[in-house]
């Protein structure tokens, strides 16, 4: 992954990085195009098709760890664990279509739910690991965005040796170098938070854990980004914490799933399965499998 996926920055930009006065939810809805049921990259996504056929296919992110990655050829991560609940409940086996982020999540939802890509392949029945917006949601008609499982939030990762007990904050890092991976969420924030004569010390990196193992090594002092993702590549001597971030204005979200509107009945089922699994504890097992702290969607 070269970026956060999604439509996170596209939020952040809209916002200029910052906290914005409250407007009526989707004041400027423009209503869309319904896509019909005539496309071959459609055939076969309703619920009795599914169990009929005896498989259901789900879109993760490659190279998304510690949410959707291949290891020695299978695939593992917190979302395939999840993807694989959901199937269970269903009656069906999963199967998995690693995609790679595209420029937003409006793309991503076009390419993997509602159309298909424009060369290539074909949509999915699931798409996993989707940020709820309630005033994205309403402007997307083709999806349905539903079985919210977890929230996420952006976190500090930092060298608790060289802070000797304190808990960095971004302020800090006007002073100590600090590391992200480039133009995602975090890398807008600190950088519009420093100012220009600050932001030389944000170290930008292709990915994450890069940036993670950059505290290791002591380029920097500090890295931010998404809490899960932290935690994963922390390594021995890193501590990860959650900070108050002034006048950040996406700092925490929750992560659901997204289906075809036009099959609700699916839509139904997997939101009741991934209900289920978090009532009896099933997806907080996942995310300690993981080494990850979880936090509850607010449903």
């Amino acid at each position: 992954m070269k970026r956060l996926p999604l439509s996170l920055v596209m939020m952040t930009l809209a916002a200029g990085g910052l906290a914005t006065p409250a407007s009526a939810r989707c004041e400027d809805y423009v209503p869309q195009a319904k896509p019909q049921n005539v496309s071959r990259d459609i055939v076969g996504q309703d619920l009795d098709t599914i169990i009929e056929r005896g498989f259901i296919e789900f879109a993760v992110f490659e190279d998304f760890a510690p949410y959707s990655f291949e290891e020695a050829g299978q695939p593992r991560g917190v979302d395939i664990e999840i993807a694989k609940l959901i199937a269970e409940s269903i009656g069906v086996a999963p199967k998995f279509k690693f995609v790679q982020a595209d420029e937003n999540l409006e793309a991503d939802l076009r390419n993997w739910i509602w159309k298909g890509p424009v060369v290539g392949g074909a949509v999915a029945n699931v798409m996993m690991h989707v940020p709820y917006n309630s005033d994205f949601a309403c402007r997307v008609e083709q999806v349905v965005f539903t079985g919210q499982y977890y929230k996420e939030g952006i976190a500090i990762a930092y060298d608790a040796a060289f802070y000797e007990g304190d808990k960095p904050t971004p302020p800090f890092f006007r002073f100590d170098p600090v590391a992200v991976q480039n133009d995602t969420i975090a890398d807008f924030y600190l950088t519009n938070l420093l100012g220009a004569g600050a932001s030389a010390n944000v170290r930008r990196f292709p990915e994450i854990g890069e940036a993670v193992a950059a505290i290791g090594t002591g380029e920097v002092r500090g890295a931010m980004g998404p809490k899960a993702q932290l935690e994963y590549f922390a390594g021995d001597g890193v501590e990860v914490h959650q900070p108050p971030l002034v006048n950040f204005g996406v700092g925490q979200w929750t992560v659901g799933v997204a289906v075809h509107f036009a099959y609700r009945p699916l839509g139904y089922a997997v939101d009741d399965a991934i209900y289920a699994a978090l009532q009896d504890g099933r997806i907080e097992q996942i995310f300690a499998d993981y080494g990850l702290t979880f936090t509850a969607p607010e449903r």
